[in-house]
């Protein structure tokens, strides 16, 4: 079976390390660096074998990285199941890409991501407060009493006009969180909203000195919105969601 080496992140390290064996694939390859000057990349062999995307897979890259940030004050990651054919491959990406690698280590020193996601406790409470409001209270007396051959419009319209007001309503409450957390923090992206119950997913961009304190900003929310929303934080991790290194062979990023 063909070698590969698989990718987890690139750092600032002159020297040879190696991390032990904790590398992906359950396999005990040991997770080591490959470096150009001052330069390296986390590395362990690996088949060529492209990985199943899986929670599994997705921990133990992510596990490697956590363990490196443990040592470094800049952890640049790199995309999921990369792999280079040789250790030859690397030392010339390192290479090419060294001056675009080494300012965006500048730029995450000491800097960290933190995950919030924010969650409705109960969509009943939410829909019976959507139940409430005048004009839908209107359009549902309305419909209850048209004809059967109206019915499927009002539905329609009904239905529409209550997804409006929940995601009017979805803004409000993620904007309130945001208006606390965004002056704390130094970037953040809200990513994608996955299901009728979640307000938010979001990630920030954290100087390490600052982390406590954004801790308690949102320790205060959580005990603020406790009997309505369910907040989910997560961290520290590596900046995944602001320095993602898709690396290309062969070629100047």
């Amino acid at each position: 079976m063909n070698k590969g080496k698989y990718l987890y992140c690139v750092i600032n390290e002159s020297q040879s390390r190696n991390f032990g064996p904790i590398g992906i694939g359950d396999r005990d390859d040991e997770v080591y660096t490959l470096g150009f000057r001052d330069l390296a990349c986390v590395i362990s062999s690996t088949s060529m074998t492209k990985f199943v995307i899986s929670r599994k897979n997705l921990i133990a890259h992510e596990k490697v990285i956590e363990k490196i940030m443990g040592e470094y004050d800049a952890v640049l990651p790199v995309r999921f199941c990369t792999v280079a054919t040789s250790s030859e491959e690397i030392r010339n990406l390192l290479m090419k890409n060294y001056h675009v690698l080494k300012n965006s280590l500048r730029s995450m020193d000491n800097k960290i991501e933190l995950g919030l996601k924010v969650f409705w406790q109960d969509m009943e409470d939410v829909f019976k407060e959507i139940a409430s409001i005048k004009k839908i209270k209107r359009l549902k007396e309305k419909l209850i009493k048209s004809s059967i051959s109206v019915n499927t419009n009002e539905k329609v319209s009904l239905g529409k006009k209550v997804k409006d007001i929940l995601e009017k309503k979805r803004e409000i409450e993620a904007e309130n969180i945001l208006e606390v957390l965004r002056p704390k923090c130094i970037e953040f992206r809200r990513n994608k909203i996955i299901g009728d119950k979640m307000i938010l997913n979001c990630a920030f961009l954290i100087d390490k000195s600052h982390a406590r304190d954004f801790d308690e900003h949102v320790e205060k929310l959580n005990k603020i919105y406790e009997d309505r929303l369910k907040l989910k934080y997560i961290g520290p991790i590596a900046p995944f969601n602001f320095v993602e290194l898709d690396l290309k062979w062969g070629q100047q990023e």
